[in-house]
């Protein structure tokens, strides 16, 4: 699975959920180019404008990067520099509760990005998800892609491994779709059948 795949059955979903969101592929970090670019950026339209800024990791960058700290070095400049433009400012959303920023991270349903995350799970899962941005309410999102065929209906899900469940672990196992791809890459894949580990969440 490629990541342009991935970057399809996103765009097909966000077109699908909200009503004529703003969709970029490839966004630089700023106007010049400088720094990088996220694979996608998403803004829904007022008056409940959010956010989704978007990695997407496929086999092919799993194997590349060798291991988790360049992908989370990534990820964090992502954070750090694309809302230091001036092409991508901030309103303050008065009276908002849930982020208004979305910051995923999201890898393919595939068993090689499995065993990548179950080996590095315990970097992944140390993301904090909470987080301000120039005073606006944030969220990061490391997650695998779950119900790509449902994706042109806007039923694209994120089964995050950075939250209150750990990769590995039974609940992690119990939220899994049934019948879905990453059903059948956590099968496939060599790690540690989670009935045989405590489950530390």
């Amino acid at each position: 699975m490629r990541e342009d795949e991935l970057a399809t059955a996103a765009v097909e979903h966000f077109e699908a959920a909200f009503e004529s969101p703003e969709i970029h592929l490839e966004e630089p970090y700023d106007h010049y180019g400088n720094r990088g670019a996220v694979d996608l950026y998403v803004r829904t339209r007022p008056p409940e404008r959010v956010e989704y800024v978007v990695e997407l990791k496929a086999d092919p960058a799993v194997r590349m990067a060798g291991g988790a700290n360049e992908i989370l070095r990534q990820y964090r400049r992502m954070e750090r520099y694309f809302y230091e433009d001036d092409e991508h400012a901030l309103r303050k959303r008065l009276g908002r509760e849930a982020p208004a920023i979305n910051l995923l991270l999201l890898f393919a349903p595939t068993t090689r990005c499995v065993e990548h995350v179950y080996e590095y799970r315990r970097l992944y899962g140390s993301i904090d998800a909470d987080l301000t941005i120039d005073g606006v309410a944030a969220a990061r999102k490391v997650a695998f892609l779950v119900n790509l065929d449902e994706a042109a209906s806007g039923g694209l899900g994120f089964l995050s491994v950075n939250g209150e469940v750990t990769i590995g672990t039974v609940r992690f196992a119990e939220a899994v779709p049934d019948g879905s791809r990453l059903a059948e890459a956590l099968d496939a894949a060599e790690i540690p059948d989670p009935g045989e580990r405590p489950d530390p969440g």
